[in-house]
């Protein structure tokens, strides 16, 4: 032990100067506390911003700016790819209120404090979480752009001069990123606001190359040593040769460590559909017969097509699982189509008596031929409850190849000649009939001067692919239009079940407009006319229950119709 009293001079000196150094050491130390109470730790820096020493205005400064970086885009970058993605679709999010905390916490050990004096600097990491759930959905979606994907065995053939053969294709290792590495790192770094290098690892595919030889010299082999024949309905059957089944088949993973075989759909039914298309049955739709005076149901027939998922799947089974010496021979599936409208559908569609019925007369041979023409396309048209029925998208082109001719039509206000002319009268004759059946009109279009053989104001006019006639049925029923022609009218029926009744008052005519001359190149395209006067009229509809007599709606349609001019052929 030593004696204080007798120890050296120069010992004593020592503990004197140590003493001292301490003393001056905890006077720093001691002035830096007074000095930094308030402010930032000395020397910190976040997320390399420099913020040592600051007081809270200036602290809140540095954290603003840190919430700025938080609404940046990231940008990731790997061994293989790069992306740039939302923050929020990472499932970051920066707490600011407890990074300002964490920065305005002061050491408390002496040393930090004292190297911080020094002038050296410590990083404080800004407070940031992540949501894994999101986190990893995100990479799911990004495996193409940031990982290289493990390339998995398999088998293909190649074919030359009728003849298949199997084909390895090995695997190959692959490198994804290393998620619970990644989720530490993009915390750490994500807002330096640089792109943010995520760690990666290697990750074997699930076919090793030994399975790969084996399918070779087995499965592969056996598939295309003879050829395999489909039966399908009919008696029809469509045999395939080694080299058209090496075409569209392969071997792939099956996720289990093996190979599994699999048939390119695409490619094998552009092969076989021509051959097995006359096997296939269309779905025929419930409809109505009207040849005993009233409404029956010609019921609905099934279809039937082509089941070729289920087709393949016992092709690649056969071809796989037999030899040359064995019998194979596939069945075709088949899968049911159902009708678009069942029997029972059908007969719930209350379709069982006339709700309206109106005839028009007066039409030339001409115009009498494209009448019968529209009238016989839309004999037999059925309207469900809230469909709508469009005069030209039911009937299509109105041309000379669907057999109309020239007729008379109205064209910018005086009489000209064109194909398809007269189908307005139809056109008419089916408005009215939807008008007392109490349907709703869509859209409908007089003609522009008055004809005398139609209703006022509660007519209509179509041309193709400009001016249409549509009506709803907003009834619960079905309507069911059956039409009828003779060279000289054309009557609209509708069938249904009654549910209102309709009453048409014509309004009086009003407004007279004199008609104006007009001269026209002489020609078969010049019809010469005296001419009538324009006026303005109305057509109010009035739709009551039919059980109860109670007014349903009122709707009243004014028309101004213009003058027919005076035409003269010069």
């Amino acid at each position: 032990m030593v004696d204080p009293v007798n120890s050296s001079p120069v010992a004593r000196a020592a503990a004197r100067v140590a003493v001292g150094i301490a003393a001056a050491l905890g006077i720093v130390i001691a002035t830096d506390l007074v000095l930094t109470d308030g402010a930032t730790a000395r020397g910190a820096v976040v997320a390399g911003i420099p913020a040592g020493n600051l007081d809270d205005a200036e602290a809140q400064a540095v954290v603003d700016q840190l919430s700025e970086r938080a609404i940046h885009r990231v940008r990731l970058h790997t061994d293989t790819g790069s992306a740039t993605v939302a923050p929020d679709d990472l499932g970051l999010f920066f707490d600011a209120e407890a990074t300002k905390a964490r920065l305005m916490d002061q050491p408390r050990n002496p040393w930090p404090r004292l190297m911080a004096i020094l002038g050296r600097t410590h990083a404080v990491q800004p407070v940031v979480t992540i949501d894994r759930a999101v986190f990893d959905a995100t990479l799911d979606d990004l495996r193409s752009e940031l990982e290289k994907a493990a390339v998995e065995g398999g088998v293909h053939y190649e074919v030359a001069d009728d003849v298949a053969t199997p084909v390895a294709d090995m695997p190959a290792a692959g490198k994804r990123v290393a998620r619970d590495a990644a989720a530490t790192t993009l915390m750490a770094q994500w807002l330096d606001d640089k792109p943010v290098d995520l760690p990666m690892e290697d990750f074997d595919p699930s076919v090793s190359a030994e399975v790969v030889g084996q399918t070779v010299a087995g499965a592969a082999t056996r598939a295309v040593a003879a050829p395999v024949t489909l039966e399908g309905a009919d008696d029809v059957s469509v045999r395939v040769t080694p080299a058209q089944l090496g075409s569209v088949l392969t071997f792939v993973a099956d996720g289990r460590g093996g190979l599994q075989p699999e048939i390119d759909p695409k490619r094998s039914t552009e092969m076989l559909r021509p051959q097995l298309a006359e096997t296939e049955r269309e779905a025929v739709d419930a409809t109505f017969s009207l040849s005993s005076g009233s409404p029956t149901v010609v019921p609905s027939r099934d279809g039937s097509r082509v089941d070729w998922d289920k087709t393949f799947a016992s092709t690649a089974a056969t071809v796989t699982g037999a030899d040359a010496s064995d019998t194979r021979v596939v069945e075709v599936a088949y899968a049911p189509v159902k009708p678009k409208l069942t029997t029972k559908q059908a007969r719930g569609l209350g379709v069982r008596e006339v709700v309206s019925e109106f005839t028009t007369s007066g039409f030339s041979s001409a115009s009498g031929e494209n009448i019968r023409l529209v009238a016989a396309e839309v004999d037999g048209a059925l309207v469900k409850p809230g469909e709508k029925f469009s005069l030209n998208t039911y009937t299509g082109p109105r041309g000379t190849a669907q057999g109309y001719v020239t007729s008379t039509i109205i064209d910018h206000g005086h009489a000209d000649k064109a194909v398809g002319g007269g189908i307005s009268q139809f056109a008419t004759t089916l408005y009215n009939a939807a008008y007392f059946a109490g349907l709703e009109d869509v859209t409908h279009t007089e003609h522009s001067y008055y004809i005398s053989r139609y209703p006022e104001a509660r007519e209509a006019t179509v041309f193709e692919g400009a001016i249409d006639l549509v009506f709803r049925n907003n009834t619960e029923h079905g309507i069911y239009i059956e039409t009828g022609w003779s060279p000289s009218d054309v009557t609209v029926r509708m069938w249904s079940t009654t549910t209102v009744d309709v009453e048409s008052i014509t309004g009086e005519r009003y407004a007279y407009t004199d008609p104006p001359s007009l001269k026209l190149p002489k020609g078969d395209n010049c019809i010469a006319s005296t001419g009538s006067r324009g006026f303005t009229t109305s057509n109010t509809r009035i739709i009551s229950d039919a059980e109860s007599g109670a007014e349903i709606s009122r709707h009243t349609r004014t028309v101004k119709y213009d003058p027919a001019p005076n035409v003269k052929c010069v």
